[in-house]
């Protein structure tokens, strides 16, 4: 029988909720920069932040894997109780954070500028979004270290501390730019400023934390494992799986828009708002997969497949639980959100017209969001990867393309095919490992 305190309901929730409201605090930041630029003279400043966010976002969003990966290797640390590989799980990922923060700073003007061509703002617009980059270019190091900060402590089963941080650095975000735009009559710079100090000051609590965790855990500091080559290996392979398997996960989304736009300003403004509702699915069903990340890597650690296989079924469970909920709140209520988002008559018929698709997402991707987190904990980014270059390139793009006649009604077919590809490639592939035995094997080589 499980014990509850380790791989039950309990222990899900204890990382679940925590994440979940993290996630909360992210939309609630972009609606207080909107606010706080909306108020200032023509659109050009709110056109540039929105341009400026879209870089870092993208961006930053490439380069999850540090907080990925780090959970997954030191969970299963946490599992094995071994100290050496727990501080190894921190030290190894902040270097090579570090190190791409640098590269990013130095080579800051050639990505602007390739940011700015495919992007295709006005020359105002692109002029004050280059002021707002080259202010908050300078948190990269701060980013990415808060990535691998955050990661190592959902590793060491601590979601607690991840909240706090996320909910610093938002906070904190929003009342600088209040403080910035509206008290001191600052603009772009001013909203770059406050992103720049927030990172900062979340990055000194997030040291707070690691060090009461280091303390608590046992850990002896004196372990120097930053440039151990063989443990080093492991991490760049496992990192390098999930930075592919993101790349392709963000050209499908780009993509996605980018049709979008050509079909129409319309089209472009209706998937938007769509795909801002599944933003809220993401957040509740990446909360279980933060739980299953935690749990299956310390069971991994563990060597104990059993409470793998309970860690998996039971977050299924609620990841199922959720993706229906959702389902239901779309179906019931999906045009009252919309006009609750929006005025624009046209909007609001499109979506309409499109909100079926939205209704079908959750059951089609409940499964790609819950085996992303059983896979990062056992390590097996390479399977993640195959997945989604399959689903990419040989599922959404093909129908995509052969449904093309259908206008916008083809983009959300080849959406949901791509998600559902995802999730019974990812579901079928774990059934097999499973069967076999092989769930405490990985592709990465263990030392």
């Amino acid at each position: 029988m499980v014990n509850p305190a380790k791989y039950g309901h309990i222990a899900i929730w204890r990382i679940a909720a925590p994440m979940m409201l993290s996630g909360i605090s992210v939309p609630l930041l972009s609606l207080v920069d909107t606010a706080v630029m909306g108020h200032l003279e023509g659109p050009r400043y709110l056109a540039a932040v929105a341009i400026g966010a879209t870089i870092f976002s993208l961006l930053f969003m490439s380069l999850n894997f540090l907080r990925m990966g780090t959970t997954g290797l030191t969970a299963q640390a946490y599992g094995a109780k071994n100290p050496e590989k727990q501080i190894a799980g921190l030290q190894q990922p902040l270097s090579v954070a570090i190190g791409i923060a640098i590269l990013i700073i130095i080579f800051h003007a050639p990505l602007l500028n390739l940011a700015l061509l495919l992007l295709g703002p006005s020359n105002e617009v692109a002029e004050l979004a280059g002021q707002y980059f080259s202010i908050r270019i300078l948190s990269a190091p701060f980013a990415l270290a808060n990535f691998v900060v955050i990661g190592w402590l959902l590793g060491m089963q601590n979601a607690r501390a991840p909240l706090a941080i996320t909910l610093i650095l938002n906070i904190t975000n929003m009342i600088l730019d209040i403080v910035f735009v509206i008290g001191l009559d600052m603009t772009i710079e001013g909203v770059a400023l406050a992103t720049l100090i927030s990172e900062i000051l979340a990055m000194l609590v997030a040291w707070f934390f690691v060090s009461r965790t280091i303390k608590s855990a046992g850990i002896d500091r004196g372990f120097f494992t930053w440039y151990q080559g063989e443990k080093l290996q492991r991490l760049l392979g496992v990192n390098g799986s999930l930075f592919l398997r993101t790349v392709a996960l963000m050209f499908t989304f780009s993509f996605m828009t980018a049709q979008g736009a050509r079909i129409g300003d319309i089209t472009l403004a209706t998937n938007a708002l769509l795909m801002n509702l599944l933003l809220l699915l993401s957040y509740a069903l990446d909360g279980i997969a933060h739980a299953a990340e935690a749990l299956t890597g310390k069971a991994f650690g563990q060597r104990s497949q059993f409470h793998i296989e309970a860690a998996v079924s039971q977050t299924l469970m609620w990841s199922l639980i959720f993706a229906a909920i959702f389902s239901l709140v779309y179906f019931l209520a999906g045009p009252l959100i919309i006009n609750t988002m929006t005025d624009i008559p046209d909007i609001r018929d499109n979506a309409n017209i499109y909100l079926p698709w939205l209704i079908a997402l959750p059951a089609a991707a409940v499964g790609s969001f819950l085996y992303d987190g059983v896979f990062v904990g056992l390590t097996r980014t390479r399977e993640m990867c195959i997945v989604m270059m399959l689903s990419t390139f040989l599922v959404f793009l093909p129908s995509w393309y052969l449904t093309q006649r259908w206008d916008n009604h083809g983009l959300w077919f080849a959406l949901i095919l791509f998600m559902t590809l995802r999730s019974l490639g990812m579901h079928g592939w774990y059934r097999y490992l499973k069967s076999k035995h092989r769930l405490l094997s990985s592709n990465t080589p263990r030392h």
